[in-house]
């Protein structure tokens, strides 16, 4: 059985947790995408993966998005 917090981690990102994580760039804030498994910041238009119920937040190590429209 995988312990309280990695559980948390794995099914839904905590509200105020997404409170404290910023952008390391910008300090903006960012979005999470359960789906993707990903915390996304819109104006560097980088997405930061989520890896075993962590967040990388590396710039090195996020993925380039494409603009929205």
């Amino acid at each position: 059985m995988l312990p309280w917090p990695l559980k948390l981690w794995r099914n839904v990102v905590d509200a105020r947790l997404l409170d404290i994580l910023v952008c390391p760039l910008c300090k903006g804030p960012l979005e999470y995408d359960k789906k993707a498994q990903e915390l996304t910041c819109r104006p560097d238009r980088l997405a930061y993966p989520i890896r075993d119920g962590i967040p990388i937040m590396w710039a090195d190590q996020a993925r380039k998005v494409e603009p929205t429209l």
